[in-house]
């Protein structure tokens, strides 16, 4: 499964990365919604939330603490969100499992 994601991670289109490891792949989002907005991604092609599987359970926890951590170096100790969406009606268009981060301003509930 060939996505937009496959092609940062294998360099074949360009992104602003700001982490990457053996696992996962850190980015900016190109059209942010906040002061700070950025994608975590794991390397291992995974199509929606659904298709996460038990044997992924490591790899969650790894893009959650990725995403903390990654969170906190861009100065949002005060506060931020982690964002997945699952399938269309879930507002998912890149169909290779993704989470975004926001921070710096005041997120809002419900999302809409």
């Amino acid at each position: 499964m060939e996505t937009l994601f496959t092609k940062i991670i294998n360099r074949e289109i360009p992104a602003n990365i700001i982490y990457e490891d053996d696992q996962v792949l850190a980015f900016h989002d190109i059209a942010p919604q906040a002061p700070v907005h950025f994608l975590v991604i794991p390397k291992k092609p995974i199509r929606t939330l659904n298709d996460l599987a038990e044997e992924d359970k490591a790899l969650a926890g790894h893009l959650l603490l990725t995403a903390q951590r990654l969170a906190k170096e861009l100065g949002c100790e005060e506060g931020f969100r982690v964002v997945m969406n699952c399938n269309e009606l879930g507002g998912q268009t890149v169909y290779h499992i993704h989470m975004h981060v926001l921070g710096q301003r005041q997120m809002h509930w419900p999302p809409g």
